[in-house]
């Protein structure tokens, strides 16, 4: 079975784990199998850049292998989601990876600018743990399992 992955870029701990959190649930829930992803967890917009460009602390990764699905937050320290979005729609290795900008803002500013700079998807965080592990499974599983991506 491949192991797809998902990057969660997230500055707050809180809101990190909750994510995981969320995923194991619905992993468990999921005796198929399909729920069960490799999940790499970055805490701002900057390390978000160099773990998907493979520069700095991840030039490990070698090439800019996108992951199959991006869930991005606005409010990172340093660069901003937006500008995290703006910098990858710019590279052709990025420009089809689907990227769900999932966050605590609700201002009509933030969802215009992220559609006009190619998001998939803008999302608000549920507050409850139960509503945001659905919110979580619907979108993971629309991204990665019912949207066609053989292109």
């Amino acid at each position: 079975m491949v192991t797809e992955t998902i990057l969660l870029v997230e500055d707050n701990p809180d809101d990190a784990e909750l994510a995981l959190l969320g995923f194991a649930k619905n992993a468990q829930q999921d005796p198929s199998g399909r729920r069960n992803y490799h999940i790499d967890v970055v805490s701002s917009g900057e390390d978000a850049l160099d773990y998907l460009l493979a520069r700095g602390a991840f030039s490990y990764r070698k090439t800019m292998s996108p992951p199959d699905l991006i869930l991005l937050d606005l409010k990172l320290p340093g660069i901003s989601g937006l500008v995290v979005l703006k910098e990858l729609r710019q590279h052709a290795s990025f420009q089809q990876t689907p990227i769900v900008i999932l966050t605590t803002s609700d201002e009509t500013s933030d969802i215009l600018d992220g559609y006009n700079l190619g998001v998939n998807s803008y999302l608000q965080k549920p507050v409850d743990f139960n509503a945001f592990a659905d919110l979580l499974l619907q979108v993971s599983d629309y991204w990665l399992n019912r949207n066609p991506r053989d292109y």
